[in-house]
């Protein structure tokens, strides 16, 4: 037997077990993963290469999706459960995530265009210093040709006094050479280094751009002018070097030119598929091969003003064989740089302008700043309610029905927070009122229960007579009264009555009249009347009421009793408290019956050769007025006649053919006679039941039968 120790350990067990379907089929698509890749293992001795390791790759790339699926599910469910952290994620794909990705469009953008911008600028000034080299060689060989025209073969003393030749300047780096009639001349070489070799076989014409030779990368133009029959073929070269990309960084940064590298395009189309750039191997000690490099980057002049570095192709054009190719330029520089050289020549708007950016920048963080605070405190006011909500719930859910919930704002939110402490309070108001109810009810059984001790438990029929009642109330508690009153062996009394109204006070009402009539029955007659005589009280109706007695004076008398309740009900009970109350007794020696009716429904004799004969004597219900008298009447039983006393509850009952009626019920009985009268009852009460139907019994049934033998 385990250990209470062993409970805890257990329980994390279970919880480490996985409860969906695809959370077990993924464990045990990795038990198989393992069991496979350590077969695999084992058949290929440990150095892998066996012939599972597809089954192993394609299991877990399986398990790297089927893990991926498990854990969007587990952060959806533990991360995600909050309210909170759902807004949250959602502002973050709405706000955030935007944002974010303009801020990296323009970043890059802005890292694009700076680039370019740089590489622009380095090449547009290589170009304007091709342009200047271009336009000096074309004026020199022009002025070289009508030289030659004049006096024949130039020689560099012409070019010297030429005004475009200006060694002092952009053409100090420069060698020019010309052709003419055959003849290489030398016209200038500066420091005596000389790079220019004969022309190439391609070129024909004029030609101006960007070569490279065996010793270097070079800006060469190429100039063919008539002289006096033949040709005079003039070139300047100048040497692409550190001065002179010093000259073009100026202002720009740091630009460096790789002659070695060759950026390679493989095209399908008019689209380029694949670019590389090749630097070379600058180990090499080759110079055509060094890279070049000039100008200098300033330190940085504000927090944003970071260093920008861009490549981008320069065509270039082999000198041997005149193919062209690319080669790689890199720009280094600083957006203030360009911001100058972009406002240059609006220099006293150039700060203005970047104040303006300054500032539009400052309002706009602020404005996304202000709408984070606003976004933040929205989200806090939806979740701190919702929270409030949640909490509220739980407590009420434990039982805690007075707790309510503080309303602070003016939103839809108070509005749901003021109807939940609404109805918070209808419900602590309904519990109250159903524990309430619920006692009532209590109460009320228990009236039930101690009114059926009222009505008669055990019958004991006379040797010539057979009784039997039934009462069903249309609530809890029953206005009827029905009551068998023994009197020795041979002397029965007979009580029916009907309280007004329903319910407590009618069943009050009707245990008042019980107890009163027993108090009648035990106490007899004659003393209780001396008694209230002697009290002051008047409580014999006339004389002329009594007339009709035939028993001696210590006998129960049916009226006297009426009598005596009308008194008492009057004086003890509201005025609109009455009750109609019929009481008979039967004499089993003499067969007779007497009776008194206070304004019941007459009870009728269903005789055993089919007459009928009612039990109506003249008399007001009592409890209605003081000082009422009652008659007293006697009626003999023949063997077989068969009494019936019933309420209003039996033939006041509607539906669409209309009411019960009193004749429906005495056919009922005249047609099951030869029944048990318990069996008769059990017919007339169904029968007024099926007669109502599925509406509500309107009022208390009460049937007494009784039959003489």
């Amino acid at each position: 037997m385990r250990g209470p120790s062993h409970h805890p350990l257990r329980r994390k067990l279970a919880r480490l077990a996985p409860a969906s379907g695809l959370g077990r089929f993924t464990l045990y698509l990795l038990l198989v993963d393992l069991f496979i890749y350590g077969l695999n293992r084992v058949r290929s001795g440990g150095r892998g290469g066996g012939a599972l390791d597809v089954w192993v790759l394609l299991l877990t790339i399986t398990l790297v999706v089927l893990g991926f699926i498990l854990g969007l599910r587990w952060l959806r469910r533990r991360f995600m459960w909050r309210l909170r952290n759902r807004l949250i994620v959602t502002y973050t794909f709405i706000g955030v995530i935007p944002l974010v990705l303009v801020l990296m469009m323009a970043l890059i953008a802005g890292y694009l265009f700076t680039g370019q911008f740089a590489t622009f600028l380095a090449s547009s000034d290589l170009d304007s210093e091709l342009g200047m080299l271009e336009a000096a060689n074309s004026v020199m060989a022009t002025e070289l040709a009508t030289v030659a025209r004049v006096r024949g073969t130039p020689s560099s003393k012409d070019l010297f006094a030429s005004h475009e030749f200006r060694p002092d300047e952009h053409l100090k780096t420069a060698e020019v050479v010309a052709w003419y009639r055959g003849q290489r001349i030398e016209l200038y070489a500066p420091g005596g280094q000389r790079h220019v070799g004969e022309l190439p076989a391609w070129l024909k014409g004029n030609f101006q751009g960007i070569v490279r030779d065996e010793t270097g990368l070079y800006l060469r133009a190429v100039n063919t002018v008539a002289a006096d029959g033949a040709p005079l073929t003039v070139l300047s070269s100048l040497p692409v070097d550190r001065a002179l990309l010093e000259r073009i960084a100026s202002g720009l940064g740091e630009v460096t030119i790789y002659p070695g590298s060759v950026i390679r395009g493989r095209a399908a189309g008019d689209r380029t598929k694949e670019i590389t750039i090749d630097t070379g191997d600058q180990s090499k000690p080759e110079p055509r091969l060094a890279r070049i490099a000039g100008g200098s980057l300033p330190p940085q002049s504000r927090a944003l003003d970071r260093e920008v570095t861009f490549f981008a192709p320069l065509r270039i054009v082999d000198w041997k064989t005149g193919e062209q190719a690319r080669i790689a330029l890199r720009a280094t520089t600083r957006p203030s740089l360009l911001y100058a050289r972009l406002f240059q020549t609006m220099v006293e708007f150039g700060s203005a302008i970047w104040t303006l950016l300054i500032v539009l920048a400052i309002v706009f963080a602020a404005i996304e700043l202000i709408a984070l605070i606003v976004g933040v405190g929205l989200t806090r006011t939806i979740t701190r309610s919702v929270a409030e909500l949640y909490g509220a719930t739980q407590r009420i859910n434990r039982g805690e029905l007075q707790h309510r919930i503080k309303v602070t704002a003016q939103d839809q939110l108070a509005a749901l927070e003021s109807s939940f402490n609404s109805m918070s309070e209808s419900l602590e108001k309904l519990i109250a009122e159903q524990k309430e109810k619920q006692r009532l009810e209590n109460e009320l059984a228990i009236a039930q229960e101690v009114q059926a001790q009222l009505f008669p438990q055990a019958i004991s029929d006379l040797e010539s007579l057979e009784v039997h009642g039934v009462c069903r109330p249309a609530r809890t508690v029953s206005g009827d009264y029905y009551d068998f009153l023994p009197y020795g062996p041979d002397r029965l009394g007979i009580a029916v009555g009907d309280i007004s109204g329903k319910g407590i006070s009618a069943a009050l009402l009707m245990a008042t009249i019980h107890s009163a009539v027993r108090a009648y029955e035990i106490g007899r007659m004659p003393a209780m009347t001396a008694h209230l005589v002697a009290a002051g009280g008047n409580p014999g109706p006339p004389t002329h009421v009594f007339e009709a007695r035939s028993a001696s004076e210590d006998e129960f008398s049916p009226a006297q009793v009426l009598s005596l309740l009308n008194r008492q009900l009057y004086r003890s009970t509201p005025a609109e408290k009455y009750a109609t109350l019929f009481l008979g007794v039967y004499d089993g020696r003499s067969r007779a019956f007497t009776y008194s009716n206070a304004g019941h429904l007459p009870p009728v004799i269903l005789g055993h050769d089919g007459s009928l004969r009612r039990l109506d004597t003249p008399g007001l219900v009592i409890g209605l007025f003081d000082d009422q008298g009652y008659e007293e009447r006697t009626i003999a039983l023949r063997p077989g006649d068969i009494f019936l006393a019933f309420s209003d509850g039996v033939t006041e009952p509607e539906n669409e053919f209309g009411e019960f009626g009193e004749e429906r019920l005495i056919e009922i009985v005249r047609d099951h006679r030869h029944l048990p009268l318990a069996r008769i009852s059990e017919l007339i009460t169904s029968a007024v039941s099926e007669w109502i139907g599925a509406n509500e019994q309107p009022d208390d049934i009460t049937i007494v039968l009784a039959r003489a033998r």
